[in-house]
């Protein structure tokens, strides 16, 4: 296994801190604060950098917000300077590397990657299998345990200067376990220490399919016996090495629909969740309303609903898009453009 060393220099590169401030800033530059730091780019950069340099930094305390969708959540949130901009120079130089290592069967977080390359092998599975093994993981991220979570970071890196920073933004949360929802390097190391089940099921359970997206996963075989057996061992590796609980898993026949990352995948088709359709339904209302009171920019609406037409655009949806209205909806957004 190679552990790579000689990161440090990289991390802290005056164009890496460039970078990292660019890739914190993207899509955000509305916000006060970071309108602030940009006034003053240079130094703040520099004060980053040379916290980094000369092992100053320490993560800073966390706010919380909660959030109702899909499910309720606390998110945690860091100030963009100096945290952010951190975090983004780490993974700067990290993430490729450990992107190379991951399975192919992990699709969430990662680049060229997502929902709809999870939904589309989901559906070549389900197409070729009998049965389906859907497990998800109890409190997955808030789960994480860091001693195990660390230890697999230096089974990977040698670099004292990155391991000092990574054990720095993990353990900034008390208790021993979370690693936060927020964090930009909470989806790389979730995706890190999931990684080690990845190779379980490939090496151990090997599945004639199997597709991940975060802490949700599926494996899929003709050998119903099989798959109950695999479940098992699998709640067993979960436990033993990573510390984790199962909070849902089954075994199931294909033919039922397959949910899994916001669709329903059957043989012939593809539906939206209808739990994903209500949600739908009540953004454009929402949207509806926004417009009518001008707390909107036509813009922002159309893009809204481009993103909504391209959630669409994977599944059998036809009657759904007319009875939401959406194609009426952007040709009114259109024409006050």
């Amino acid at each position: 296994m190679t552990r790579h060393r000689d990161l440090w220099p990289q991390v802290v590169a005056p164009e890496t801190i460039e970078l990292a401030y660019k890739r914190a800033r993207r899509g955000k530059r509305w916000q006060r604060t970071v309108q602030r730091v940009e006034l003053r780019k240079a130094a703040v950069l520099e004060d980053v950098r040379r916290s980094l340099v000369d092992k100053s930094f320490t993560t800073s305390e966390y706010r919380t917000k909660k959030v109702y969708e899909p499910k309720e959540r606390t998110i945690y949130v860091l100030p963009f300077e100096p945290d952010r901009i951190v975090q983004h120079a780490v993974m700067v130089v990290v993430s490729p590397i450990w992107d190379r290592m991951f399975d192919g069967a992990s699709h969430a977080c990662r680049p060229g990657r997502g929902q709809h390359s999870a939904s589309s092998k989901t559906m070549e599975y389900v197409r070729r299998c009998k049965y389906a093994f859907q497990g998800d993981i109890q409190k997955f991220y808030p789960s994480v345990h860091h001693d195990t979570l660390l230890g697999i970071v230096r089974q990977k890196i040698k670099d004292p200067g990155v391991l000092w920073l990574i054990d720095d933004i993990v353990r900034s949360f008390p208790g021993g376990r979370n690693v936060p929802i927020g964090n930009l390097t909470s989806q790389w190391l979730g995706n890190l220490y999931m990684n080690e089940f990845d190779v379980f099921v490939r090496q151990t359970l090997r599945p004639a399919g199997y597709v991940r997206y975060n802490d949700d996963f599926l494996l899929f075989g003709d050998d119903k016996q099989k798959l109950n057996a695999d479940r098992e061992r699998a709640r067993a590796f979960l436990m033993g090495r990573l510390k984790l609980t199962m909070s849902k898993d089954r075994v199931y026949p294909t033919k039922c629909g397959v949910d899994f990352v916001g669709y329903r995948h059957f043989p012939g088709y593809i539906l939206i969740r209808k739990s994903t359709a209500r949600r739908v339904k009540k953004r454009l209302a929402l949207l509806r309303h926004e417009i009518d009171t001008d707390q909107i920019s036509f813009e922002r609406a159309r893009s809204v609903v481009a993103s909504t037409l391209g959630w669409l655009r994977w599944a059998n949806a036809h009657n759904l898009q007319r009875s939401l209205g959406l194609d009426a909806i952007q040709g009114e957004i259109i024409a006050a453009l």
